[in-house]
């Protein structure tokens, strides 16, 4: 890169900073409450800067519950976007997802920039697959295996070993935002993730408590010293310039079902006048589903052993993953997105599933996985609503 190159992503990650540091006040700033102290900044410049341009830096942001990961892993993000193209995003976090609902472990490629730290927005991913719970506690040998796919996806596709081997491959900086679940179990997992993907830089983000916080130094390797890895430690952004405190206590449930809400919002026109929930309950109840025979699919049950004749009962009224079984392996196959089954006609065979995934996709689907992602209970109270079940968007039969 050229000084000149070089000069330009500082003056550009400046000005971002100005931005969010802006007062609250200024309309066209949409990042005016959030706060990027000078330890960030130098923290995201030492990865996006202190490494040549090939090959790009893979960092890994850690830390316990309420620290500030993700709006860091944004800010990292929006960093390397004034350097490289695009940027790999692994997501380890399965209830609060960045990119996708929750449930899902993702691979995304960023191409554009976050224009609000402290919204996060809907991209879809890659790679991803349905682990369908929001803590990996449901399945940590699962939960590995996935990360360790979508990792092992990343370095086929977008690093090279060898130029002469890919010389039109594109190279891409991997950012991975990991959970805030850093003791017992959790703490043995980050270690296990730690160790496979053998970033170049870890950002380790601490909080005034003590207790929450990670061990001190590189604690994944232990007595194993070999490989370089560059480890950045820096506190949580507590406290703003006035001294004003910016940690806010999260509602969990409540933004696993917005961020559900919001992925099925798009399953409506966009032009679609809505601006409650009770509206999109309304809107959403109305809207014409697919038809899927239920010969076209099979059905997954991830954690639970259902009857044969209960099967397809268990189904009415609950969100699955949309997955095809021919990409992957059998026992963990890509997934494009979610569905709602809003009914099921056992007379005709059919599955009645409201989707945002486009129909030309949506064909490709062979498995519907459940797991125990649920719908918001503000969707299901939708009164003197008659659903649609007959739709001119019918899926063939396999």
């Amino acid at each position: 890169m050229t000084t000149a190159g070089v000069e330009k992503s500082r003056e550009s990650r400046e000005a971002q900073r100005e931005g969010a540091m802006a007062s609250p006040s200024d309309p066209e700033n949409s990042s005016a409450n959030i706060y990027i102290p000078d330890e960030w900044v130098n923290a995201v410049d030492s990865v996006a800067n202190d490494s040549t341009p090939s090959p790009p830096p893979i960092a890994l942001v850690c830390g316990p519950k309420n620290s500030g990961k993700t709006t860091f892993s944004r800010y990292l993000l929006n960093v390397l976007l004034n350097r490289y193209r695009k940027v790999a995003y692994l997501d380890t976090d399965v209830g609060q997802s960045e990119f996708t609902t929750p449930g899902f472990l993702s691979l995304t490629v960023v191409d554009a920039l976050t224009p609000d730290l402290a919204v996060p927005c809907m991209k879809r991913p890659e790679r991803c697959f349905f682990f369908g719970d929001t803590s990996s506690k449901r399945d940590p040998t699962q939960y590995l295996k996935c990360i360790f796919a979508l990792y092992d996806y990343y370095q086929k596709e977008y690093c090279m070993c060898d130029k002469r081997e890919s010389p039109g491959r594109t190279e891409l900086p991997l950012v991975v935002n990991t959970t805030g679940w850093v003791k017992g179990v959790g703490y043995d997992l980050l270690v296990e993730i730690l160790n496979y993907i053998g970033p170049t830089h870890v950002v380790k983000i601490k909080i005034s408590a003590e207790s929450k916080n990670l061990p001190a130094g590189t604690f994944w390797l232990g007595d194993n010293t070999e490989g370089e890895v560059k480890l950045i430690e820096i506190n949580s952004a507590r406290q703003d310039s006035f001294n004003r405190s910016v940690l806010v206590q999260k509602d969990a449930h409540l933004l696993r079902d917005l961020r559900i809400m919001a992925y099925f919002r798009q399953s409506l026109p966009c032009n679609s006048n809505i601006t409650t929930i009770k509206e999109l309950a309304n809107a959403l109840a109305a809207h014409p589903p697919y038809e899927v025979p239920i010969s076209s699919v099979k059905i997954r049950h991830l954690y639970c052993t259902v009857p044969s004749s209960e099967v397809l009962y268990s189904l009415n009224a609950t969100i699955v993953g949309l997955a095809v079984s021919s990409q992957g392996s059998e026992s963990m196959p890509w997934c494009i997105g979610l569905g709602i089954v809003r009914g099921v006609d056992t007379l005709k065979g059919l599955l009645y599933v409201l989707t945002p995934v486009p129909s030309s996709i949506l064909k490709n689907v062979d498995l519907l996985l459940q797991g125990f992602i649920q719908i918001p209970t503000c969707l299901l109270q939708v009164q003197g609503c008659t659903s649609p079940y007959m739709s001119a968007n019918v899926l063939p039969g396999s």
